[in-house]
């Protein structure tokens, strides 16, 4: 089953809708999209998802623990919550802490980041149709190359801000 995003120019301007083979690698169509960076509150570390080796895009590869798109007229808070409870099974009254906006544009996607941080330790109850799984990192795990080959463009540039805003 295909699955659609709402998309917009560079301008903001709602387009419409168009298919994820359709955004991906498509500078023109623009998805607008909310991160959610969970930090163990214990140990400061960092949760990853691993996607799952079927999934179309980025198979098997490390990525935000949440992320998703924007519904038209969605908040990226409102967005941010959704994703938790839909990726992670959370559904309590998580604390978001607005970090940083970015601009993702890749070969890949191009979005519009808007990345929220919040402190969770788990357990998860994580979407299984599209995450193979999820764990915790430390600051040093984050930094090795082997690891990082294993990581999503988007997951790179973002490890980067988090360092650049002191986050780990």
């Amino acid at each position: 089953m295909a699955e659609f995003f709402d998309i917009y120019n560079e301008a903001g301007t709602h387009l419409g809708t168009a298919s994820r083979s359709e955004c991906h690698g498509n500078p023109a169509l623009i998805h607008c999209t909310a991160h959610v960076v969970v930090i163990h509150p214990q140990t400061g570390c960092i949760l990853l998802q691993k996607r799952r080796p079927d999934k179309d895009i980025q198979p098997g590869k490390w990525d935000t623990a949440v992320g998703g798109h924007l519904d038209a007229g969605e908040s990226f808070e409102t967005a941010a919550r959704r994703e938790l409870a839909e990726e992670l099974g959370f559904t309590g009254d998580a604390q978001l802490h607005h970090l940083f906006d970015s601009k993702i544009r890749n070969r890949i996607e191009s979005e519009n980041v808007r990345v929220f941080k919040t402190e969770l330790a788990g357990p998860f109850d994580f979407q299984k149709s599209e995450i193979d799984e999820v764990r915790f990192f430390t600051a040093a795990e984050l930094d090795s190359p082997e690891l990082r080959k294993n990581f999503t463009p988007n997951l790179i540039s973002e490890v980067e801000e988090l360092k650049k805003h002191g986050i780990i």
